[in-house]
């Protein structure tokens, strides 16, 4: 690491604090132990840009095909606009090369976080930088029109949006929000200057606060998949009315504004985690036994041919999945990613049975057929992997 690398940090944290903007004391130290340069290819880094309070390049394809990462000042006012919990489950819509999402893991460490990014390169890139820091394992990144979110899998406790979007486009997920006061945070607009809002969900009601105005470039939707996945229209949904009530969003969240409490910085204790509650002997067997169930179920799928079977387990594995939802908050098990896979299983066994029904002397039939059972097979040993690390993990609670 460059050598000025920590003083660097050390200014630009005391700045935005000093400046009223970074408040949240867990931010503080994300941003003390997360190394930015680890999210910017070499070939862009500027020692002299990196730790200043403003956007990095990671990403160029030609003038108008780039992207940045955020100005911490604006990475600040994202991540405490979304008042996450350390068991928040967070959706975020644009990569950012992962710096965004790594620091929010600091602030939720037991929740789940699922990026979604439409540039197949930038979600490569995303993916090798989390891996870098170990990340991979708490932070999910998934080739995907941004717009749709992740339907699937709601509730979501709180959603960030990283790129200009139209307020049309916000209501699909809107209503993937966890009814228990689920945050989205999104800078809204159709020109060239958004106004980032934050709105929250309560039951069937949804209150916006228009905090401050600002310019990003629009959110890539373009999604760039290969011709075997399955690709579906956007849902159209009733659009939701969103009622402009500041003081009912400040109430709210107030009790989980986690302020920052000192200005000196030998006093941050680095490497705290956020650790799980200690949780019964009994229950965490019981977690154990239905991931063993799941890896059986896995297990069984790989010696199946017959595609109505395999449905058959998939349905199986969804059913132990809900059980295992139960345990999901006191353990911070990886539900959402284990059902993402999952759900991708499912996506090919449906074109499997979409092949079943053409000609098999068709050689190009025949070769797509098996690439897509490759695909899937290695899905299923990606789901593996999961559930064994979930079940060391587990067995090593107390």
């Amino acid at each position: 690491m460059h050598e000025d690398y920590n003083q660097k940090k050390k200014k630009l944290v005391e700045s935005l604090t000093s400046n009223n903007l970074l408040k949240d004391k867990r931010l503080y130290k994300a941003f003390l132990e997360i190394p930015l340069e680890e999210f910017i290819p070499r070939n862009y880094q500027d020692p002299l840009k990196i730790y200043q309070d403003i956007p990095n390049l990671f990403y160029y394809h030609d003038p108008n095909n780039y992207r940045t990462i955020s100005a911490p000042h604006m990475i600040t006012i994202m991540l405490q606009g979304l008042a996450l919990e350390k068991d928040d489950d967070l959706l975020i819509l644009g990569a950012k090369s992962g710096y965004i999402a790594a620091l929010a893991h600091e602030l939720a460490p037991q929740g789940e976080i699922i990026i979604l990014e439409a540039n197949s390169e930038i979600a490569n890139l995303t993916e090798e930088n989390l891996q870098k820091l170990d990340l991979d394992h708490n932070i999910t990144v998934i080739v995907k029109n941004p717009l749709e979110g992740m339907p699937d899998l709601t509730p979501w406790q709180k959603i960030l949006v990283t790129g200009a979007i139209k307020q049309s486009r916000i209501t699909p997920l809107l209503r993937q929000l966890d009814k228990n006061e689920g945050v989205l945070y999104a800078p809204i607009g159709e020109g060239l200057v958004q106004t980032y809002t934050q709105i929250l969900r309560v039951d069937n009601n949804f209150y916006g606060k228009k905090q401050l105005q600002v310019r990003f470039t629009p959110l890539m939707t373009q999604v760039e998949l290969d011709e075997l996945e399955l690709i579906t229209d956007l849902d159209e949904y009733e659009e939701v009315e969103v009622e402009i009530n500041p003081k009912k969003v400040d109430k709210t969240l107030e009790k989980i504004n986690i302020k920052y409490e000192t200005n000196v910085f030998d006093e941050i204790s680095f490497g705290e985690k956020g650790e799980v509650k200690p949780v019964g002997i009994k229950e965490r067997d019981e977690a154990i036994d239905f991931l063993k169930d799941l890896d059986e179920c896995a297990s069984k799928f790989k010696r199946e041919d017959n595609v109505n079977s395999c449905f058959e387990n998939v349905e199986k594995m969804d059913a132990v999945i809900e059980s295992l939802k139960t345990f999901k908050k006191d353990m911070g098990l990886k539900v959402k990613k284990i059902q993402n896979i999952l759900n991708q299983i499912r996506s090919y066994n449906i074109v499997r049975k979409q092949f079943e029904s053409r000609s098999v002397d068709d050689t190009e039939i025949i070769d797509k057929q098996a690439e897509i059972i490759n695909k899937q097979m290695a899905q299923v040993n990606e789901l593996e992997d999961i559930i064994d690390a979930e079940i060391e993990r587990l067995k090593k609670m107390e």
